[in-house]
C-alpha cells in the first residue's frame, strides 16, 4: 500500500505524501529537424528555451522532442525561504540536476489560504537554481489537505467548507486525524477533497498559477487520487459527494448513488463509473497543467503517481497511461501488491516485473520523460546499502527510466552520498546513451490493452507480464504497443495478451494490421473473434498466465524452456541474437543510429540477504556486420571499452565482458 513520508530539509522539516520521437532515429541523415543542428544531430540548445536566467550547465543538448525533463538526476528537499543556498549547493556537489523542493502550498490549509511566504521561498530556490544552471519543481498536493492543530481552531478545511469532502456512498467524509496514518500528527485534520467542488478547485488553480509565476522549472503534483487507499476506505469507489455525483449524472444519465453494482465489473453502469473516476483526474491533470502554461509557458507539470500498470491504478483513478498524455512527465512512486519493495529485500521474480511496469511507463511515454522514485533501503542490517542503491539505479537507466535518489521511505536525502555522487557523475557521462531516443528495429510486439486492464486487471496482467518475461529472459526484441500506438506499429508479430476488450478504432487498426500481412499472437480470450483466419495464431491456454505462475510458485527452478511451444511459434529472429542467462533482463534498440542491447543482471540476488549479482561470462552479442562498424561494451559504473568481433557468414559475434551489475552493448561507428 501507497505509504507518504516526512522529509527532512537542510532548513524544515516538511510532511510531504509523496511520441516517442515524431521520428525513428535510423539514421542522422533522416532525421527532418526543423532547427538548427550541431555536429552530433542534436538540436542546439536555445539558452530562452531552458530557463530565464542561464544556459544549462548540467546536461548536454536534447534532441526534438526532449527537454531538461529527460535527463535529470534527481535528489530531493526541504525548503524554506532562506534554504535556497545550501540546497542548491548540495545538489550541485552531488550530482543533482532537477531539483525537487517540499514546500506544499494547496496541501496544507493555512498556505492555501495564505500562500505568499512559501512563494517567496519557491521563487528564491527557482532564482538560485538557474543562477547554477539547474532546473527545480516544488512539490504540492493533489486532493487530500492537512490543517495543524485543527483541535485548537475553528478555521479547518473541513469545520469551514463540509462541502467540499470526498465521501463513501454511506455519506462518511474522507476526514481523518492524528494517527490515522504516520504522517496525520496529533491533533491535525487530513482531509481529502473532491476535485469537482468547484469553489475549492477555483483556488487551487489560481494557486497553482502564482506558483508558475515564481519562475519555478516544475509542478510535481502527488496524491491526486480518490480516497480508497487509508483502512476502510479500500473497497469504497469514492466518491459520492454531491459535486461528483452530480457531475456523473450529468455526463451519463446515471445515479451513482443507486444505479451501480459496486465493484461489480460485469455492471455496464459500474464499468461506466470506473471509466468516469480515471477520466476525472486525467482532466484534473490537464487542467493542473493549462493553468501552470498560462503564466509561464516553460513550465512541466509532473505528477506523482504509485500505481502502475496494475488494479491498483484503477482503483485510486489515477491511470499513468491516461495521465502521460496529458502532463510532460511522471514520476512513478511504483508499488504493486502487498510487501516490501525497498530494493535490498527485492528477490529476482520482483526484479523482473519492475521491468515490466518501466518498460511499459516508456511505452507509454512516447518521448516523455519516466521518472522513478523507489526507494533502495530502510536499515537492512544485513544488506549493505551501497550495493542496494547501485542495483536501484541500474535496473531503472536499463529501462530508460531517471533515477532519484531517497533514502529510506523519504523524498529528500540519500542512504549514502559519496554512492550517490558516484551514480549521478555516471550518469552523466553517459546520459546520451541512456537517455536518448530509443526507436524499435524488428520487434514482436505486445500489447497493452488500457481498458482490459480496467475491467479485467488480474487476469490481464498475469498474462501480459508472463509473456513480457518470457521476451526478456530469452533476449528477444520486444516493443510495447499501445492504443496510442497501435496505428503506427511496424513490426511483423503482434501479441494479444488476454485481450477482451476492444474500442471500434482498435478493431479498425487490427483490421488493417492484418490486410498488411502482418501476424496476429492471441492468447486467452479471443474476443475478437480472429481464430481461424489467416496469420492468427491463438494459444486458448495463455503461455503467459502459465509461465507467471510457474515463476510465482518455483523462480529458481523455472525456465522459458517451459513455454517452448508458444516460442517456437514466434518469428526468427531477423537480426540481433543475444545469448545469456534468463536470469539477465534483455532490451533492444537503435539509439543514435546504432543498435543497442542494455543488459539488466539479477543472478543471485536474494532479497534480505545477498544483494551482489553472480557476474555473467560468456554473454554473446551476434548481429549483421556492417563495414566501418565495431563493437563497444560500457559496463554500470564502469569505462567504455572497445570488443573485438569474429566475422563469419555475413554476421559479427562479440563475446561480452563479464557483467556483473548491468551494462550496455552497441554495434555501431
Amino acid at each position: 500500500m501507497h505509504k507518504h513520508r516526512f522529509v527532512i530539509g537542510f532548513a524544515s522539516v516538511a510532511l510531504v505524501t509523496t511520441a516517442f520521437l515524431l521520428f525513428a532515429v535510423l539514421d542522422e541523415a533522416a532525421i527532418p529537424y526543423s532547427v538548427a543542428q550541431n555536429a552530433t544531430g542534436r538540436r542546439s540548445t536555445d539558452q530562452n528555451s531552458v530557463n530565464q536566467n542561464s544556459v544549462n550547465q548540467n546536461s548536454t543538448n536534447h534532441w526534438i522532442g526532449q527537454d531538461w525533463t529527460n535527463y535529470v538526476r534527481i535528489g530531493a528537499y526541504g525548503l524554506s525561504r532562506h534554504g535556497a543556498d545550501e540546497i542548491v549547493r548540495n545538489a550541485q556537489e552531488s550530482g543533482v540536476f532537477g531539483i525537487e523542493v517540499d514546500n506544499d502550498i494547496p496541501g496544507r490549509y493555512e498556505s492555501f489560504v495564505n500562500p505568499e511566504e512559501k512563494l517567496a521561498a519557491i521563487r528564491a530556490v527557482a532564482q538560485k537554481a538557474h543562477a547554477a544552471g539547474n532546473y527545480a519543481f516544488v512539490y504540492i498536493a493533489g486532493t487530500e489537505c492537512i490543517t495543524a492543530n485543527a483541535d485548537q481552531t475553528p478555521h479547518t478545511l473541513a469545520k469551514e467548507h463540509p462541502d467540499w469532502l470526498q465521501r463513501k456512498i454511506t455519506g462518511e467524509p474522507a476526514i481523518f486525524g492524528g494517527g490515522t496514518a504516520f504522517w496525520i500528527r496529533k491533533g491535525d485534520e487530513d482531509v481529502w477533497v473532491s476535485p469537482y467542488a468547484p469553489a475549492w478547485r477555483e483556488v487551487y488553480m489560481n494557486r497553482v498559477r502564482q506558483i508558475a509565476a515564481t519562475g519555478i522549472d516544475g509542478i510535481y503534483v502527488d496524491i491526486p487520487y480518490w480516497m480508497t487507499h487509508f483502512d476502510g476506505w479500500e473497497d469504497t469507489w469514492a466518491s459520492f459527494d454531491d459535486y461528483t455525483v452530480a457531475a456523473f449524472k450529468k455526463q451519463t444519465g446515471l445515479d451513482a448513488k443507486k444505479d451501480l453494482k459496486l465493484g461489480d465489473f460485469s455492471d455496464a453502469n459500474f464499468r461506466k463509473w470506473v471509466e468516469f473516476r480515471i477520466q476525472t483526474f486525467t482532466d484534473f491533470m490537464h487542467d493542473i497543467d493549462q493553468n501552470a502554461k498560462s503564466v509561464n509557458p516553460q513550465i512541466k507539470t509532473i505528477p506523482e503517481i504509485y500505481p502502475g500498470i496494475e488494479e491498483e491504478s484503477v482503483r485510486v483513478g489515477a491511470d499513468v497511461y491516461s495521465l502521460y498524455a496529458v502532463v510532460d512527465a511522471i514520476a512513478h512512486e511504483y508499488e504493486f501488491g502487498n510487501g516490501n519493495h525497498m530494493a535490498s529485500s527485492r528477490k529476482p521474480l520482483d526484479w523482473f516485473r519492475y521491468q515490466v511496469g518501466m518498460h511499459s511507463f516508456r511505452a507509454f511515454a512516447q518521448g516523455k520523460a519516466t521518472w522513478i522514485l523507489n526507494y533502495s533501503w530502510d536499515g537492512d542490517k544485513v544488506v549493505d546499502k551501497r550495493e542496494a542503491m547501485m542495483n536501484l539505479a541500474m535496473s531503472q537507466v536499463m529501462a530508460g527510466a531517471n533515477f532519484w535518489d531517497a533514502p529510506g521511505h523519504s523524498m529528500a536525502g540519500s542512504n549514502d552520498l559519496a554512492t550517490r555522487t558516484r551514480i549521478f557523475a555516471w550518469i552523466k557521462q553517459h546520459e546520451d546513451t541512456f537517455y536518448s531516443p530509443r526507436a524499435p528495429i524488428h520487434p514482436v510486439g505486445v500489447y497493452f490493452s488500457a481498458q482490459t486492464r480496467n475491467f479485467y486487471a488480474d487476469e490481464f496482467i498475469r498474462s501480459y507480464r508472463g509473456i513480457l518475461i518470457l521476451l526478456m529472459q530469452t533476449h528477444r526484441e520486444f516493443q510495447i504497443v499501445t492504443p496510442r500506438t497501435l496505428g503506427e506499429f511496424r513490426g511483423t508479430t503482434l501479441i494479444l495478451p488476454d485481450v477482451r476488450v476492444w474500442s471500434e478504432t482498435e478493431k479498425s487498426q487490427l483490421e488493417q494490421y492484418l490486410k498488411n500481412g502482418n501476424r496476429l499472437m492471441l492468447t486467452g480470450e479471443d474476443a475478437m473473434q480472429l481464430s481461424g483466419r489467416a496469420n492468427v495464431t491463438h494459444f486458448a491456454e495463455c503461455p503467459g498466465k502459465m509461465y507467471n505462475a510457474l515463476l510465482e510458485k518455483d523462480f529458481d527452478h523455472t525456465t522459458p524452456e517451459a513455454q517452448r511451444a508458444f516460442l517456437s511459434s514466434l518469428p526468427p529472429d531477423r537480426g540481433i541474437e543475444v545469448a545469456a542467462s534468463p536470469l539477465v533482463a534483455t532490451s533492444v534498440a537503435q539509439v543514435k543510429g546504432a543498435t543497442h542491447v542494455f543488459f539488466a543482471n539479477f543472478a543471485g540476488l536474494v532479497g534480505g540477504v545477498n544483494p551482489i549479482q553472480t557476474p555473467q561470462a560468456g554473454v554473446k552479442v551476434s548481429l549483421p556486420a556492417l563495414p566501418g562498424n565495431a563493437g563497444y561494451f560500457l559496463p554500470f559504473l564502469g569505462d567504455l571499452q572497445k570488443l573485438e568481433g569474429i566475422q563469419k557468414d555475413g554476421r559479427e559475434t562479440f563475446v561480452l565482458p563479464p557483467i556483473s551489475k548491468g551494462g550496455v552493448f552497441w554495434y555501431g561507428r
